[in-house]
């Protein structure tokens, strides 16, 4: 069996890495899915590592997919997306966030969030181009920063103060080459969120510097205790900031992927020309799931926001019961526990917990500067699987304090 082009040519020496491109070589599988592959197969494993809601998406969210699939609705869409979905979620933006978008020429339906993060930055980075990333963060940013020719730069953000970004810390990474700052809030690993008040000096810096932000809002129904607060809400950031968002998480709709991004003119048509040419539209049936889950999903949309608040305090208490100093998550639906004080490090202690006590979490080295020494557990998961899982993580902490002592 001929396996590759070089059997062709009689070369058996060269391998086909030799043909990838040098860029794409250097970048390294996900940290999340790597280390998820050590619990492949395993039995009575307890997960809080994938951010997924463990909620099937709404029925009559799925009915109406099934109805527009019976009607023979299976063709392509306008690039940009149905005009009513357009529409729906300008609706949406502007009733729960107070941003106005013109459907017309400022919002874009995309293949789940991620393909609208990469059309942003592709459209706008050159090479060499810096963009500016708080940490630690989605582990997606710097490899599609990579991908598209600009070179991530990391901002710390710290525990004592809640994962949150600062003025000083931005201030102090930014370079006559700095030119896109990433956003996510609410954040995802730390479950950190901005107020308005957190957000107007990130903003002046952004003017100072002529930034151009990339608003990664995925999070920004699942709040707890306070509204989100969108960036480009604030005065003067509407057409700096590119929002991104999707129905995966706070719709229970991640296997749908839809997205979709809203910003300036100039910078929406620029990444449809992008959008054209890779993936034409977003799926079809998806367009209409999405549409209804805009139209008629808000309770069910708040009935699991709601289950997610009751198991984010469970968890909380929990991780602090075992021992585990644990900042209060204010949105998305992870904790971000510390393993410091184990003396293990955050690799270490996840790989330990996962094939001595059956419980599968994220280490916090994935995400970033700041992330080494933490612990990322979703709790999008049953109250009964959380209950027993900090019961297991309070047993090996305290198997360790033993082993720490002998």
């Amino acid at each position: 069996m001929i396996t590759n082009k070089t059997q062709l040519d009689g070369d058996t020496s060269k391998s086909m890495n030799s043909y990838l491109a040098p860029l794409v070589q250097q970048i390294q599988p996900s940290g999340i899915r790597k280390f998820f592959d050590l619990a492949a197969g395993s039995k009575d494993i307890i997960s809080l590592g994938v951010g997924e809601p463990d909620f099937k998406t709404p029925w009559h969210v799925r009915e109406a997919c099934v109805y527009s699939l019976e009607r023979g609705f299976t063709g392509y869409t306008s690039n940009a997306g149905m005009p009513e979905l357009r529409e729906g979620i300008a609706n949406y933006l502007h009733t729960r966030f107070a941003v106005e978008y013109d459907p017309a020429n400022q919002i874009i339906a995309t293949v789940g969030g991620s393909e609208a993060i990469d059309l942003a930055l592709r459209a706008l980075i050159a090479p060499g181009d810096e963009i500016l990333i708080p940490e630690p963060c989605y582990i997606s940013y710097s490899p599609i920063t990579a991908i598209g020719g600009g070179i991530p730069v990391g901002v710390e953000t710290f525990g004592e103060n809640n994962f949150k970004i600062t003025a000083e810390a931005l201030e102090a990474k930014i370079t006559p080459r700095s030119k896109i700052l990433i956003l996510c809030y609410p954040s995802n690993p730390t479950g950190a969120i901005m107020s308005r008040e957190d957000w107007e000096p990130i903003a002046k810096v952004v003017v100072k510097h002529d930034l151009i932000v990339i608003s990664d809002e995925i999070y920004a129904e699942l709040t707890y205790g306070s509204n989100h607060v969108s960036f480009a809400s604030l005065p003067g950031m509407i057409d700096r900031t590119i929002l991104v968002s999707g129905f995966s998480k706070a719709f229970a709709m991640t296997g749908w992927r839809m997205g979709y991004a809203c910003g300036h003119p100039d910078l929406i048509a620029a990444m449809l020309k992008i959008h054209q040419y890779t993936v034409m539209c977003a799926p079809s049936m998806g367009q209409v799931a999405a549409l209804e889950a805009l139209t008629n999903g808000m309770e069910e949309k708040d009935r699991m926001a709601d289950s997610y608040n009751q198991r984010r305090r469970l968890i909380v208490k929990g991780l602090r019961d075992a021992g585990l100093e644990c900042h209060e998550p204010q949105g998305a639906f992870y904790a971000f526990p510390s393993v410091q004080r184990t003396g293990l490090t955050s690799d270490q202690f996840a790989q330990r917990l996962l094939l001595e006590y059956k419980v599968a979490a994220v280490p916090g080295s994935v995400f970033g500067l700041g992330g080494e020494g933490y612990l990322r557990c979703s709790y999008a998961t049953s109250v009964s699987q959380l209950n027993e899982a900090v019961d297991r993580i309070g047993t090996f902490v305290a198997q360790l304090e033993r082993e720490r002592l002998e």
